[in-house]
């Protein structure tokens, strides 16, 4: 399956395969059979039920995790958009090979496979209050770098970013596809203070002013960053491997929300892992019609969300597939 534009790539999406209803429907007439009341594990059930049903089976295991984390630059940093410096992105992603940073934790406690992409950093992108931050090309490039960043042979995927700035671009995406004002989507990212934040709500402004009423992949060239098209081509390469996703945070679901906005139901192997401290995180969950599994006030990025939330999706995962039904048991029933 391989895409050369965009209007490729939202072909690739509209081919996607839909939910396997039979093992939907197994997997729920197999959770009214285990030896539990009925409802009892809350929300569990309805995340094994999730996972059977994009795996296409009954009882599944999840036993091939996998987090990606891509990085890429942003030209619009050179605004004052950010409390930390561009390069600090190179030095992250040095930090993320050697094992230093939260999200390598997380994932060796989570058991999942963690590979770090970084894109062009040399190359940032165009200011987008002046230009579009990334050609048609280097937008299909970036898609085509989280496409190829997933293991077919995984079983659940997390994407996560870097990138200084991409708070930003994340909160002009929501405001040019959600509407609103600039403001309801900004929030402090690295730690802005009160002058950098309204500096950062100029900016977004300035760049829907621009380039607003484009076609939502178009939107992600427009606005995004390498490291946001990297993410929704993985989520798109997973949904056509039936893989389903753990979404991260605020600047993770802006990526995707683009894919869902191009075809409606592309994120429906998704499920969000917990709502960030980012004010407009809340705001565009509800707008995609996705309920976080924890809140935990994080505000990290780079895939640290999603990445806590593996170990219980597993152990929904288990639940469904692991524990006996009231016959396998010998235990009375209601």
């Amino acid at each position: 399956m391989a895409f050369s534009d965009l209007a490729g790539f939202e072909a690739l999406l509209k081919q996607a395969p839909g939910p396997d209803v039979a093992a939907q429907q197994g997997a729920e007439a197999r959770n009214t059979q285990l030896t539990k009341p009925a409802g009892s594990l809350g929300r569990l059930e309805e995340v094994g039920i999730w996972y059977a049903t994009w795996r296409g089976e009954e009882r599944p295991r999840i036993q091939k995790p996998q987090v990606a984390i891509f990085a890429g630059n942003h030209g619009v940093t050179a605004k004052g958009v950010s409390a930390f410096p561009a390069e600090v992105t190179v030095q992250m992603v040095i930090n993320f090979e050697h094992g230093g940073a939260a999200i390598n934790q997380l994932s060796r406690n989570a058991g999942a496979s963690m590979s770090v992409h970084p894109i062009d950093l040399e190359r940032p992108t165009a200011d987008f209050t002046e230009d579009t931050a990334m050609s048609e090309e280097d937008c299909v490039n970036a898609l085509k770098v989280g496409w190829n960043a997933v293991d077919p042979q995984s079983d659940l995927l997390v994407v996560g970013e870097m990138g200084i700035g991409n708070t930003t671009s994340a909160a002009a995406i929501a405001h040019a596809l959600f509407g609103g004002t600039a403001a309801e989507w900004i929030g402090r990212g690295t730690g802005v203070d009160d002058a950098g934040l309204k500096i950062k709500e100029e900016v977004a402004a300035a760049g829907v002013a621009l380039h607003g009423g484009l076609a939502p992949l178009d939107l992600l060239a427009a606005l995004g960053g390498r490291e946001l098209a990297a993410m929704a081509g993985a989520v798109a390469r997973a949904r056509a491997l039936r893989i389903p996703v753990i979404m991260d945070g605020f600047i993770c679901t802006a990526a995707l929300a683009c894919l869902e906005k191009a075809v409606p139901g592309s994120l429906d192997h998704c499920i969000a892992g917990h709502v960030s401290e980012e004010p407009g995180h809340k705001k565009l969950l509800a707008a995609l019609g996705k309920e976080p599994l924890v809140a935990l006030n994080l505000r990290l990025g780079e895939g640290s969300g999603a990445g806590l939330v593996i170990p219980l999706v597993k152990g929904a995962v288990e639940c469904l597939s692991g524990m006996a039904t009231f016959a396998e048991a010998g235990v009375s029933g209601a």
